[in-house]
């Protein structure tokens, strides 16, 4: 039985976010999610209003119900980068190309505690309309929706 572990801001649930998710549920199988939901003090330090944590993670949850056939899964507050990560033990962390960084990182300070490193799954950008990355940024900024799609305003 696996246990994964997925973190995020999740402003806005959107289909890259959705993606994220969806991996997480189909590697844990009969296993485990931990899903880390970044704090309101940091989702804050972002340039923009970024809605409440409970706001958020009710989304998720939303979601989670679509998706999931009773899993197991915990979503924890995110007070910092590294969660649980670095006393946990997991068999997966599922990031996107923009947090694979921090997920490298996770690993070497694992490695540095001799503990046991996790088997890194980068999901790849979900394209919008327009063949660029579907962001949370861009959807605040009014260029496109949760699913990709070009506002009208914008396209060309």
């Amino acid at each position: 039985m696996a246990r994964v572990v997925v973190g995020g801001t999740f402003e806005c649930l959107h289909d890259g976010h959705k993606e994220l998710l969806r991996k997480a549920f189909k590697l844990a199988g009969d296993g485990e999610v931990d899903i880390g939901l970044t704090s309101n003090e940091m989702a804050n330090k972002r340039p923009r209003n970024v809605p409440e944590y409970s706001i958020r993670k009710e989304k998720i949850l939303q979601y989670i119900n679509e998706i999931s056939e009773g899993q197991e899964y915990t979503i924890i507050e995110l007070n910092d980068l590294y969660g649980n990560t670095l006393t946990e033990n997991y068999d997966y962390i599922v990031v996107s190309p923009e947090t694979h960084p921090v997920a490298l990182k996770i690993n070497k300070l694992r490695s540095e505690k001799g503990m046991k490193e996790i088997e890194v799954m980068r999901i790849e950008y979900v394209l919008a309309d327009d063949e660029k990355p579907i962001s949370s940024t861009r959807i605040a900024h009014g260029e496109i929706d949760i699913h990709g799609h070009l506002k009208s305003s914008y396209r060309t």
